[in-house]
């Protein structure tokens, strides 16, 4: 198994693809990598040679990514929230962040609490 960035990519998946296990590489990134260093994205990641190994480790390292990316992620999520603007409010109350509407989705967010709606009239007393 290849270990890129503190990584193993996956031997039997497509180097194309199995770039994308790192975090902060997509599928875009990883084409961008392999036309830079020229190696075939339909290879196998098992058959990578050590040069070509290096080659993407070099090439990676230009790019923000895994712990140093993560913790990017986190202090930017951590001001929002000391600033206490709404994106901030929205982390802080594990609420959706973009705009989303809450009123039927978001349930896995919300903790799926399903809360029926009444007509307001006060419940009927068994007699």
């Amino acid at each position: 198994m290849p270990r890129i960035v503190g990584v193993n990519i996956p031997e039997n998946k497509r180097v194309e693809i199995a770039l994308t296990y790192i975090y902060g590489i997509g599928k875009t990134r990883s084409n961008s990598i392999l036309t830079k260093t020229g190696i075939d994205k339909n290879k196998r990641a098992k058959s990578l040679s050590p040069a070509e190994i290096s080659d993407l480790k070099k090439e990676i390292e230009k790019f923000k990514t895994e712990g140093e990316l993560r913790y990017e992620v986190v202090s930017h999520i951590k001001r929002l929230k000391e600033i206490s603007c709404y994106r901030g409010l929205r982390h802080a109350r594990n609420l959706p962040v973009r705009g989303q509407q809450t009123k039927t989705n978001s349930r896995t967010v919300r903790g799926n609490v399903r809360r029926t709606m009444t007509s307001g009239k006060r419940k009927l007393e068994k007699t």
